[in-house]
């Protein structure tokens, strides 16, 4: 895909992460196949038919108990095969277990925005350990 499109894909997902109720962190994940259809996208959030009051997304200790991160979302609702489809994941790269679920969906390709200094310092280990699952099951990798 071009850049052109990669960008557009990538300005989806940010926008789509606003719809998310987090209030410290929205990420979006759209998945797109080889000829440039949206099959689907995701947002981090609770579970659908649970409790998302913003008294449970304060409490940090609950809401990563709770939270579905973007990518999964995304891979969750599409509901069809994803074998050799693209993921842009806004506004960080994915993490190792999203990065799991990603190679184990099938999706090929994964596209993000590269990290900040912050998002490094904070979850840089996770996100090295995602770059080394994403090189061993030949998944091309591009932050842009």
């Amino acid at each position: 895909m071009s850049e052109k499109w990669d960008r557009r894909f990538l300005r989806l997902a940010e926008h789509i992460s606003t719809w998310s109720k987090d209030p410290s962190t929205q990420c979006a994940s759209v998945i797109v196949d080889n000829n440039k259809r949206i099959v689907s996208v995701g947002f981090n959030g609770f579970p659908a038919g649970t409790n998302d009051a913003p008294e449970i997304y304060a409490n940090r200790e609950q809401k990563y108990r709770r939270v579905i991160h973007a990518e999964k979302n995304a891979i969750l609702f599409a509901k069809q095969d994803l074998t050799g489809y693209t993921i842009y994941v806004w506004p960080m790269p994915p993490c190792s277990q999203c990065m799991a679920a990603i190679i184990q969906s099938g999706i090929k390709r994964v596209v993000s925005k590269k990290c900040t200094d912050e998002q490094l310092a904070r979850w840089g280990d996770n996100m090295h350990e995602a770059c080394l699952m994403a090189i061993e099951a030949d998944l091309k990798y591009d932050l842009i």
